[in-house]
């Protein structure tokens, strides 16, 4: 089985049911099978198959839904993309990738136009249109250019599905590395499907769930939890394009909502405005916290002002993400992640491999259907994360004696903006391919609206460098996210014996100015 034969599933036992809504549009389950269905026949018809990847870099909306499941139904490979990176990042993916094709959208086509030259294989580029406004005759890549609408118009509901092998891969997701560049983690038709249906089970979703999507598509964890999940059952998904409290109350108000999944800083933002809007999560059951430890007093205070109850839970890229989420049949734990969902089997261990007792800290280890195949054209780092059939997910962690799992760090040195994983070698790299910066380190401090913020450390040979300078340089090469809220310039960073760069040193520096 696999995502796209559930969806004709769900659709033929739920025609009518309303699969999603978007701005004031509504569309049922047989519409969404049938654009899905032309969307994979225009694919096929214009050569597309197993084998050739395609780049889904556009925001939430109809077209990421469609442009998901019609590929996926051709037997193509989607590599989902976030939207506002810069063509630097965007440029490595496409091409490390093995991108065919992008679906996009119009408002994004400056960025592909400036990378057109160095992406000479890319055939098409399939765009929806936002109302902007914007002629795509005008576009210098006019020629490659394909109506998103026009394709998926020309399609056919005659069409002879291939023979998807649950070992395929389905998507790969670009993950940033510790070490660089970021890493495609392979995840399968199998994958997906058993953690979208586990993730359902265990959450108890059904055609009376109205899920709300904020979280960004591109992101596994929405498109697993508040996508793929809910879409086994017949849930309604309603489609939020960026988060903001108002959107979330007006949405769930509206169309009467009964699940949310957030991140913590989303929490934080909802908290202080929804004193006016507590009716508006009157059919709220359940609220899904991930991306990082959610703080006990935030939770506690959000229960008991919209009285819901929030679980936490955690995943990762390359296990499609869910390995935990505190149950709702027995007690839920605040500060924990919950005990492991259904056949999916989380260990805390040694050094050696070997299992520690309960209470006891060591990484935690995760096996079970929904760990990715490996790293696309990484043998050698898929054989580090991958030891005898257990993915280590490089965290920290402690389990007590009932079964739930406590994170106590998190992997290496990854900070957390607004839900959005920032790895410092990436910035540092950045800043080392400046010809005027000799050393750099980024290290993460707490901030109070965005969960954490990026400061960067710069040791330079030109002394008329300044911070602005250096932001302008940034803002050129990293999303907006992952540019640093301060640079500060250094004669040398603190090192060990080894020459290693000490960021323990760097952060006590922070706390103690």
């Amino acid at each position: 089985m696999n995502l796209s034969d559930q969806l004709s599933i769900t659709a033929r036992e739920n025609p009518e049911k309303s699969a999603y809504t978007f701005q004031g549009q509504e569309k049922s389950y047989q519409e969404l099978e049938g654009a899905v269905t032309k969307f994979a026949s225009s694919l096929h018809a214009l050569g597309y198959g197993k084998g050739d990847h395609i780049a889904l870099v556009a925001g939430n909306s109809p077209y990421f839904v469609i442009g998901l499941y019609g590929a996926l139904r051709a037997g193509v490979t989607v590599i989902p993309v976030n939207p506002i990176y810069t063509t630097d990042e965007l440029r490595y993916i496409l091409q490390n990738g093995d991108v065919k094709a992008v679906i996009t959208m119009d408002v994004l086509l400056e960025k592909f136009e400036a990378m057109a030259d160095e992406l000479p294989d890319l055939v098409h580029y399939f765009v929806g249109d936002t109302g902007a406004g914007l002629a795509l005759e005008n576009s210098s890549l006019s020629p490659k250019l394909k109506s998103f609408t026009h394709t998926l118009e020309t399609g056919s509901v005659d069409f002879e599905r291939p023979v998807l092998d649950e070992e395929d891969t389905a998507v790969i997701l670009y993950t940033s590395g510790t070490t660089g560049k970021p890493k495609g983690a392979m995840l399968s038709h199998r994958n997906l499907y058993s953690n979208a249906q586990d993730v359902a089970d265990y959450l108890s979703f059904s055609s009376d769930d109205r899920v709300i999507a904020t979280l960004p598509m591109f992101h596994v964890f929405c498109l697993t939890v508040a996508l793929n999940a809910p879409l086994m059952n017949g849930g309604t998904i309603l489609i939020v394009p960026q988060f903001s409290p108002q959107a979330v109350f007006e949405t769930a108000d509206q169309h009467n909502a009964t699940v949310f999944a957030g991140v913590p800083t989303m929490y934080n933002y909802l908290l202080p405005t929804g004193e006016q809007q507590t009716h508006a999560f009157r059919n709220m059951r359940l609220c899904i916290s991930g991306g990082s430890s959610l703080p006990v007093s935030l939770l506690k205070s959000f229960e008991e002002l919209f009285n819901v109850r929030v679980s936490e839970g955690y995943g990762l890229s390359e296990a499609s993400p869910v390995t935990c989420f505190n149950p709702l049949d027995r007690e839920r734990k605040p500060g924990s992640i919950g005990t492991s969902i259904l056949n999916v089997e989380n260990k805390v261990v040694d050094e050696w491999g070997e299992e520690v007792p309960a209470g006891e800290v060591g990484e935690l280890a995760v096996r079970g259907p929904n760990v990715m195949k490996g790293y696309y054209k990484m043998p050698e780092e898929t054989a580090a994360s991958i030891k005898d059939g257990w993915l280590y997910t490089g965290d920290m962690a402690r389990m007590d004696d009932e079964g739930y799992f406590y994170i106590v760090d998190r992997k290496k040195d990854m900070i957390l903006v607004g839900g959005y994983n920032v790895y410092p070698r990436e910035v540092e790299e950045v800043f080392y391919d400046h010809p005027d910066v000799t050393e750099a380190a980024v290290v993460g401090v707490p901030h109070p609206e965005t969960g954490e913020s990026v400061i960067s450390f710069v040791v330079t040979n030109n002394e008329a460098l300044d911070e602005p300078t250096m932001l302008s340089y940034c803002q050129d090469h990293l999303a907006k996210y992952k540019i640093p809220f301060r640079i500060e310039f250094m004669d040398e960073l603190p090192k060990n014996t080894t020459g290693k760069i000490l960021r323990k040193n760097l952060r006590d520096q922070l706390t103690q100015s």
